[in-house]
């Protein structure tokens, strides 16, 4: 159980890396706030496909990000670091992609496991069995 909560954990770490990298991307417009926004997000229903999904995707993410934040602190400079956090950002973007997920849904499913232990729970489930 442990695992599967350091995996999540790993995971949510990683949306929020992929959430702050397309923030910064877009346009910087400061009436819109991302935290507020992410706040603000109503719950959403989500399938259970979806969620397997992001079940899955979690569980890759969590190794690239285990991988990454190895070299993140080998890396020299600030530069360095910025081209570490960058390429780890594009594998995790690739998996959810691959998974069948687009960034945005599989960051609103993990803002909403973060509010639902229900829907935590289930998840948990979905990757213990995967």
């Amino acid at each position: 159980m442990q695992r599967i909560t350091a995996l999540f954990s790993a995971a949510l770490l990683a949306t929020g890396l992929m959430a702050s990298t397309a923030n910064a991307q877009q346009a910087q417009d400061p009436a819109q706030d991302p935290m507020a926004t992410q706040q603000a997000a109503p719950a959403q229903d989500f399938s259970d496909q979806q969620l397997q999904q992001f079940a899955d995707a979690s569980q890759e993410i969590a190794v690239i990000s285990q991988e990454y934040t190895q070299r993140l602190q080998e890396a020299g400079d600030e530069s360095a670091q910025q081209e570490v956090r960058a390429e780890a950002n594009d594998r995790m973007i690739e998996v959810v992609e691959d998974s069948g997920l687009d960034v945005d849904t599989f960051n609103a499913i993990g803002q909403s496991i973060q509010q639902d232990p229900e829907m935590m729970q289930r998840v948990q489930e979905m990757a213990s069995q995967s």
